[in-house]
């Protein structure tokens, strides 16, 4: 877990970093302790505003293509050193035309023990064809927590950030070395 300051030193980093006309816009940076996923935003293609579905489906899919193909070289030279600076694997997406792609992304393994009820749960997922294995179905299971409980997950950040903030102040953060005053002594 980082803190909000961290996450914002970590965004300019890239938004200062990142070629000028790389993205429209760096909109997102998330961060975990394995993963920085930057996303940015790319034109979208021009068509005719009555263009069948399909051809747009096409034309984004084609774009999106195109600039990971284009900026490979830009991306992975600022990958490389933010790999370094920030002991974390790199990983880009895109959003076009109201549509996100991720390029590459880590899946770390997660280890768990999962007594006999939760295991059935995966293997329902599995039986029923919503997962193709017991990760998928975790992850699965992950995602649907995630949609339903964004804005407590949210607050239990905040908390967490206010939690290391006391832990710095606490008996072991680094003392303060400002200088005394002769009248103090």
């Amino acid at each position: 877990m980082i803190t909000t300051e961290q996450r914002e030193k970590l965004r300019g980093w890239f938004a200062g970093r990142l070629p000028d006309d790389l993205f429209e816009e760096l909109t997102e940076i998330t961060v975990d302790r394995e993963e920085i996923t930057v996303i940015g935003r790319i034109p979208t293609p021009r068509l005719a505003e009555d263009a069948p579905a399909a051809e747009r489906d096409a034309a984004l899919e084609s774009r999106v293509q195109e600039f990971r193909e284009r900026t490979r070289e830009d991306r992975m030279a600022v990958a490389r050193e933010a790999e370094h600076r920030f002991r974390r694997k790199v990983s880009w997406g895109v959003e076009c035309g109201g549509q996100r792609a991720l390029f590459t992304h880590v899946a770390a393994p997660v280890m768990t023990r999962l007594r006999q009820p939760e295991r059935q749960v995966l293997d329902t997922l599995i039986a029923g064809g919503v997962a193709r294995s017991r990760s998928d179905a975790l992850a699965w299971c992950v995602r649907l927590v995630q949609r339903h409980t964004d804005d407590w997950l949210a607050e239990l950040r905040d908390s967490l950030e206010h939690v290391q903030r006391v832990r710095a102040q606490g008996p072991d953060a680094e003392p303060d070395h400002t200088p005394h005053s002769p009248d103090e002594e």
